[in-house]
């Protein structure tokens, strides 16, 4: 039996591509293991899978003064040496890291171990943890054009982003009940990603009583995040996180309100739902779901309002106007070529097994 070590961690974003792969690679006869870090949302989602999961030290390589940044770096040396014992032990044909900086001990240990390794960015220029990793691969599996001529030595490979089969079968009358919702008034799915977007959130919830005159509102908040003075809001739902119900959530919305992440808005492609981007500011990260809602916008797949710009008034018609215009975008959506990612994506893993 061929085996295949998953890693990859930090935010969901990182974690749900992978399981995206699982069925295919249960047909294509893998054992399956998963690397990630010891409390990291991974390993919630992982083991959920029934796949077994093993946790190392990491720590974040940061762009910006922190006493962390003292401390971090011997927290990833110690996970390298803890990959490398967990190779070792499991012995895998090909590694295929998800991204996040978890995934880096383990590209390293793997690539040293003379193990293949695939590895799959996201954004349209690499981040930190995939260009410390990308030395150390074999291919490089990307989202947009503009990242395969980034990649060095022919490595990049254009695949798209491994989305779940199951959130194309969701349910509309499904997703309407499990919020309490009548079928009368349509309905705007706001999602900031698996840790929330507090400007975001706080935005929608600040014009609450406008948007309740034409919408309803199902509100995917973040860890922590949901507002337990609005629980008796009627037409107004509130999610910290959701998995098995998301499909049923995404049949029930007209258009979607969401951060910019690449897994997000792939997701949005493929399910032709028309939506608002309202990407991190660069000063808040380092610019890349600003170059991923640009893309989109560019497209006709998105429109984009950036959050310097965020007020009642601009968010308010920014999400009429989208609901408005929501046919135009579908149309666009419906134009794109969307690669058969998993597919793909196997493929490269089948053949770095040879």
């Amino acid at each position: 039996m061929k085996k295949i070590i998953l890693t990859g961690g930090g935010t969901a974003g990182h974690v749900t591509p992978n399981i995206a792969m699982l069925p295919m690679l249960k047909e294509e006869g893998y054992d399956i293991s998963y690397i990630g870090s010891y409390n990291g949302i991974e390993k919630k989602l992982i083991t959920e899978q029934g796949i077994p999961y093993y946790g190392i030290a990491s720590g974040k390589l940061r762009r910006y003064l922190d006493l962390k940044n003292l401390t971090d770096p011997f927290r990833v040396i110690k996970g390298y040496f803890q990959a490398r014992k967990l190779i070792k032990t499991l012995r895998p044909d090909v590694v295929f890291s998800k991204g996040g900086f978890v995934s880096v001990p383990v590209v390293l240990a793997a690539h040293k171990s003379h193990i293949p390794v695939i590895i799959h960015e996201s954004d349209m220029t690499p981040g930190l943890a995939n260009k410390l990793c990308i030395p150390s691969a074999s291919k490089v599996c990307c989202n947009f054009p503009e990242t395969v001529s980034m990649i060095p030595n022919n490595k990049g490979i254009l695949t798209g982003t491994p989305i779940r089969a199951e959130l194309s079968e969701g349910n509309r009358q499904t997703g309407l009940d499990l919020c309490h919702f009548t079928s009368s008034k349509p309905v705007i799915l706001v999602m900031g990603g698996s840790l929330g977007a507090l400007h975001v959130n706080e935005a929608i919830r600040s014009i609450l009583p406008s948007l309740l005159e034409r919408f309803q509102i199902i509100h995917l908040c973040g860890k922590g995040k949901v507002d337990e003075s609005f629980y008796s809001t009627t037409g107004y739902y509130q999610f910290e996180y959701i998995d098995k119900e998301l499909k049923d959530l995404f049949a029930a919305a007209d258009i979607v309100v969401s951060r910019a992440g690449a897994n997000a808005i792939f997701e949005l492609l493929t399910l032709h739902k028309p939506n608002l981007l309202i990407p991190l500011p660069a000063g808040a990260s380092r610019g890349d779901q600003i170059l991923n809602a640009n893309s989109f916008k560019k497209q006709g797949f998105s429109m984009v309002l950036p959050e310097e710009e965020l007020t009642d008034e601009s968010l308010y018609n920014a999400i009429c106007s989208l609901y408005e215009h929501r046919m135009d975008y579908i149309k666009a959506m419906k134009t794109a070529s969307v690669n058969d990612s998993i597919r793909q994506i196997v493929s490269l893993i089948n053949e770095a097994c040879l």
